[in-house]
């Protein structure tokens, strides 16, 4: 049976999830300041971490990505929904602290890094999805945006559009999936090395 964790759950914590939250009056099952690291679980305890709306919030995306890193298994997955900087509600939470886009966790891919000092922490990307505003979805500039999910040769087009058009064709939510990898010699929960 697999286990999750909903970081930064809020009222409407993930069907069959433990809940992490730093607001006792959520659905949290565990409370902890999401800026205070490590965080309560010991190293691999989670097949799927999920966390909506959370990390343009927290303090320290670094030592936040690093923390889910940490406490998913390897091979687990890391699921991410976040504003697009260019969403025109971004702006009306005061809370909101970091701007993100498509290449924001590149830094955690290895082949796509452009700054190798940064993090030892390592992702392989499964999904990265980017949704537009309304309009820009009916007229299928949002599905030419995410081409690159069936064909990663089409990359250039989501790199066009962030580069060039985003500010015209606002972007709204990011949906992003990742496979945790870790070093071979790392021990799994049990303490058996992998």
């Amino acid at each position: 049976m697999s286990k999750i964790l909903d970081v930064g759950c809020g009222a409407n914590k993930y069907e069959g999830a433990i809940g992490l939250d730093n607001n006792p009056r959520t659905a949290a099952d565990v409370i902890h300041d999401l800026g205070e690291v490590p965080y309560p679980f010991p190293d691999n305890e989670f097949d799927l971490i999920v966390s909506r709306h959370v990390v343009e919030h927290v303090p320290d995306v670094m030592a936040f990505m690093t923390e889910l890193h940490r406490i998913t298994k390897n091979g687990g997955r890391i699921r991410l929904v976040a504003p697009h900087y260019t969403n025109p509600d971004w702006a009306t939470d005061p809370t909101h602290r970091n701007h993100l886009n498509s290449y924001t966790f590149n830094v955690f891919m290895p082949e796509r890094r452009v700054f190798d000092f940064y993090t030892d922490v390592k992702l392989k990307p499964v999904k990265t999805y980017v949704s537009l505003a309304n309009l820009w979805k009916s007229l299928g500039i949002e599905f030419l945006v995410n081409l690159d999910q069936k064909n990663p040769k089409l990359r250039f087009l989501r790199k066009f559009w962030e580069h060039y058009l985003s500010y015209i064709f606002r972007g709204k939510e990011l949906h992003f999936e990742f496979e945790v990898i870790k070093k071979s010699g790392q021990k799994k929960p049990g303490g058996e090395r992998q």
